[in-house]
């Protein structure tokens, strides 16, 4: 985790964050279940916590931070903006390819 640009006095912060796991990526999650509450160091960033889980990167379709959209473009599996971030209390939620999608080959209409 880095905390590297954020001040002098930002040693020994630690975060409160709630990732979410959603539709295939459900299985990273653990045997925790699918909301996983975090201690991270501040200054940690969304990249983090997809290393923590280790989520592979062409899996991940969509992320929300607080219920907004942190991804950078519809159906671009695998990119994702790994240098938001995170704040006390944000909640992450990483989806896969939902069903009859896009993702999945479905037409768009």
């Amino acid at each position: 985790m880095s905390i590297a640009g954020i001040g002098h006095n930002a040693d020994g912060i630690v975060l409160q964050v709630e990732a979410r796991f959603f539709n295939s990526l459900s299985k990273y999650s653990g045997r925790e279940g699918l909301c996983r509450k975090l201690e991270l160091p501040a200054g940690s960033r969304v990249g983090d916590v997809i290393g923590l889980f280790k989520l592979p990167l062409d899996e991940i379709f969509l992320v929300l931070r607080n219920g907004r959209d942190i991804t950078p473009g519809i159906y671009q599996g695998g990119v994702v903006n790994e240098e938001v971030v995170l704040e006390d209390g944000d909640v992450i939620a990483f989806s896969g390819p939902v069903p009859y999608s896009y993702g999945y080959g479905a037409p768009v209409v």
